[in-house]
């Protein structure tokens, strides 16, 4: 129970001296704190049209979230997201340009499969280099999604333009047919429920089979894994393409969801949100849902925050950065806070 409130107290002191941060910002900015954060509450839940935009960016952070949190129980600070998502989008855009005119379900189903598989096999990658040859996980996922960035920017300029993309250079569209729609009326698509499912999907599979205990035993002492018999190797490889799938099905929402393309906005900075989602949410899958709805929210509001105060929109990107500092400073805390320490019973 202690640790549970822990878990639970700490992040909600940090986001609280995260907001008092932000406010001193825009104080010295000239603009009322107060005021700003009160849009903020508004333009991210204050009224339908503000919840469904908070969900629809809420959907690629879940599951980029997870592209970092999966690996951080084994032990791995994975930061590759970006990557895996801007490749995994790709690669379901082409799948989708080579599918057009089958059946629509065939499509996406054959957009979703590509998108997840060249995601999960971009991050298992940074996985291999670090069990066989010891690479740094943390650079090499940093510039692999340089290369994945500057391989989408070649080819939608290149051999995959589409000539009448003119002032946004994209690939072929997959087809209005073959798009992921809407939940009922409303402007939220169905990749709210695939990242949903992924994050209630892995909190099982880490929780309550032995697959997670195993991964949970390496990230907690990969000598004593080791001694026990696990296949520590194979065990790093399978997280690190579970993640990485995780963040492909991103891209390819971004694709079949809302872009109908790939293009230059998939590298959207999804990928690195999803890092502070996963940190906020102490890599804990379940816990990722409400944060990522909350980070969502957050980059929802920056519009209207420009619109209400003539505040650039990259004030939220401050906010996040701020509470991204503040979260990595609280990790000193966990375990040295007396309340939360049990008593010692007398004798």
């Amino acid at each position: 129970m202690p640790r549970l409130l822990e878990s639970f107290a700490i992040p909600a002191a940090a986001l609280l001296v995260s907001v008092i941060l932000f406010g001193l910002f825009v104080l010295v900015a000239g603009t009322n704190p107060i005021d700003v954060m009160h849009s903020v509450y508004i333009g991210a839940f204050g009224s339908w049209f503000s919840w469904q935009n908070t969900l629809v960016r809420a959907a690629p952070l879940m599951l980029t979230a997870l592209c970092t949190a999966l690996p951080a129980r084994i032990g791995l600070i994975n930061i590759g997201g970006e990557g895996a998502l801007v490749i995994g989008g790709l690669c379901a855009a082409v799948m989708g340009i080579q599918l057009n005119g089958l059946s629509p379900w065939l499509v996406i189903l054959g957009m979703l499969l590509t998108g997840a598989i060249s995601g999960g096999l971009w991050i298992a990658g940074i996985g291999a280099l670090k069990h066989y040859r010891n690479v740094n996980e943390t650079i090499s996922s940093l510039l692999l999604n340089y290369i994945a960035i500057a391989v989408l920017n070649f080819l939608v300029v290149g051999p995959l333009h589409d000539p009448a993309s003119m002032n946004k250079p994209s690939t072929f569209p997959v087809g209005k047919a073959n798009m992921i729609g809407d939940i009922g009326h409303s402007s939220i698509h169905y990749g709210l429920v695939f990242g949903v499912v992924a994050c209630v999907i892995m909190w099982f599979a880490m929780r309550r089979t032995t697959y997670g205990f195993a991964v949970d035993m390496v990230g907690g002492n990969l000598r004593a894994a080791q001694l026990s018999g696990l296949a520590v190797g194979k065990l790093i490889l399978i997280t690190s393409f579970l993640a990485g799938a995780a963040a492909g099905l991103a891209g390819m929402i971004e694709v079949a969801a809302v872009q109908g393309n790939a293009n230059t906005s998939l590298n959207a900075g999804y990928g690195y949100a999803g890092i502070l989602v996963a940190f906020i949410a102490r890599h804990n899958p379940l816990a990722v849902i409400p944060v990522a709805i909350l980070l969502g929210g957050i980059h929802a509001s920056g519009g209207f925050l420009q619109r209400q105060f003539n505040l650039p929109d990259a004030t939220t990107l401050v906010f996040q950065g701020i509470i991204f500092v503040v979260i990595l400073a609280s990790e000193a805390f966990y375990g040295r806070l007396r309340w939360f320490k049990p008593k010692a019973v007398s004798a």
